[in-house]
């Protein structure tokens, strides 16, 4: 049971209710902070003028809404703005921003109602997931279009996903007796005026983007051992000369995996001994491909990022992000923009970045292993049949190819991209939740890209018969990893395969990169 109380909420608390459907709970101390707020801005508002309890939204803010209309303003901003369009957001997004949106809420900041925290606490146990739009939020005043769609979920209204079917709300409601939440003072305003999708999103991706690093260390070690690669360039000597943690970490983690490994060589044994004078042609590549050698140095920058990112999303999950914000201990309302995703969208492009460009290291590593006049010790296309006749793995190459080339085109900046709107009231946005949408897609095709380069390795150590010299931690991956294909010499069809190692790669976490 995760407990959301007053200390933060970690991305490790997300991964383990979406993976591994943990429960929550409210703390006391929580639910007691979250009245207290309700009942000062109740109490405060009186008289005063409130944006979004007693004033129109957006651009409207300038007309007073009469007292006895503010309650029916909170429903007409939730259906007004459930106005996505597109295919359904994953299920797993949408319970993240769930999430996200209770912790905000529960830090007793935003003056709402505790049935507000009790009914998104039960909608996130009970796994029944709002239908949202992808498309409609531009991330400046929140993820408004998005987080409406679940507030009309709350209110009883719009479609769930319950147990695999879309289904409306209140047959769900019904069905397992959940009373709609009754909007008070300005619920519905605080419901979607806040970055919770777009940090939702953000946390998933950041959970992908870790294990994907991990994975790519995995991979270039064993490329490395199955071409007898010196080791000097992930030696400490040579990586500690550079001041990058990141490198650093990633070099040290190589040198832990590959310990006890057969194939790698030292350079001492190699190529410090005295010759005579005699010129010649050395047989053996003196140094490795960038590729090869160069990992700690690709990878490190890549590793840096992603944990900026993880930093910055889990200060945003616990942050308060809508307007106004209620301070009980000073008796004030505060408005401002914290709703605005700057920082989500961001983080969410230069993540993208990095993965990219972590699938342009993947693809360049299997383009070794499928050319033989660079590896030279496997046959074209890490064929295991007859040259000629059998075809080896020359199409999934193509895949990855194609695959990296639309991460390229992804990688393209969302931050940089506002467009004015809401009479431009909303002058410039973030368009965060299109970043972190754009960001997933390019951890998706990285996973694919992946999946590619492990077949082809697992074919390589079978034609070079090395399986036995592999250091222990890469003979365990390597065991596994078999496990999920059928080798063959045949030209048989690929991409079951493919989709058995991907979806391994996405559910399973080695976390090699401990500090």
């Amino acid at each position: 049971m995760i407990e959301i109380e007053e200390k933060n909420l970690g991305v490790e608390d997300f991964y383990e209710i979406l993976f591994n459907k943990e429960s929550i709970c409210i703390s006391p101390e929580t639910k007691e902070k979250v009245v207290t707020a309700f009942n000062f801005l109740k109490e405060f508002s009186v008289g005063k003028t409130i944006y979004g309890v007693n004033t129109g939204l957006g651009p409207m803010a300038q007309y007073e809404i009469e007292s006895e209309d503010q309650l029916k303003l909170q429903n007409n901003l939730i259906r007004s703005h459930a106005a996505g369009s597109g295919k359904a957001l994953p299920e797993i997004y949408v319970k993240a921003a769930m999430i996200a949106r209770l912790r905000s809420l529960s830090l007793g900041r935003s003056g709402v109602h505790i049935d507000v925290i009790h009914i998104l606490a039960t909608l996130i146990n009970k796994n029944i997931i709002p239908y949202i739009p992808e498309h409609g939020g531009v991330g400046a005043s929140g993820d408004l279009v998005q987080l409406s769609h679940i507030a009309l979920v709350m209110i009883g209204e719009g479609e769930v996903i319950y147990r695999g079917k879309i289904q409306p709300t209140i047959k769900v409601f019904d069905d397992l007796k959940i009373k709609p939440l009754k909007c008070r003072l300005r619920d519905g305003l605080a419901l979607i005026n806040g970055t919770s999708v777009m940090t939702g999103i953000g946390v998933v991706n950041y959970i992908h983007a870790k294990n994907i690093i991990n994975w790519s260390v995995i991979a270039s070690s064993l490329i490395n051992e199955s071409v007898k690669s010196f080791d000097d360039h992930i030696s400490f000597e040579l990586n500690s000369t550079k001041q990058h943690y990141g490198q650093q970490l990633i070099a040290r983690s190589m040198r832990e995996l590959l310990l006890g490994s057969q194939l790698i060589k030292r350079r001492e044994d190699n190529s410090y001994k005295i010759r005579n004078g005699e010129k010649m042609v050395f047989e053996e590549k003196v140094q490795e491909y960038y590729s090869l050698r160069c990992v700690p140095q690709i990878l490190g920058p890549i590793y840096e990022t992603v944990e900026n990112t993880g930093r910055i999303i889990t200060e945003e999950i616990n942050s308060v992000n809508d307007n106004p914000i209620v301070d009980v201990d000073k008796k004030q309302v505060y408005h401002g923009g914290n709703f605005h995703g700057d920082y989500v969208s961001l983080e969410m492009d230069k993540l993208k970045i990095a993965i990219t460009k972590l699938s342009i290291l993947a693809e360049r590593q299997l383009n070794f292993l499928m050319t033989e006049r660079l590896n030279e010790v496997l046959p074209p296309f890490v064929n295991l049949g007859t040259l000629g006749l059998n075809l080896g793995l020359q199409g999934t190459q193509f895949t990855a190819t194609s695959t990296v080339a639309e991460n390229q085109t992804l990688a393209n900046p969302v931050y940089v991209h506002s467009i004015p709107n809401n009479s431009d009231n909303q002058d410039v946005v973030s368009m965060g939740t299109n970043a972190a949408l754009l960001c997933s897609k390019v951890i998706e095709n990285t996973y694919q890209v992946l999946a590619v380069e492990f077949l082809a390795i697992i074919y390589a150590i079978e034609y070079l018969k090395i399986k036995n010299k592999l250091s222990d931690k890469s003979g365990k991956f390597i065991n596994e990893l078999e496990k999920l294909v059928q080798i063959t010499p045949e030209d048989t069809v690929k991409y079951k395969d493919l989709e058995n190692i991907r979806e391994y790669l996405v559910y399973n976490r080695p976390n090699i990169l401990t500090e």
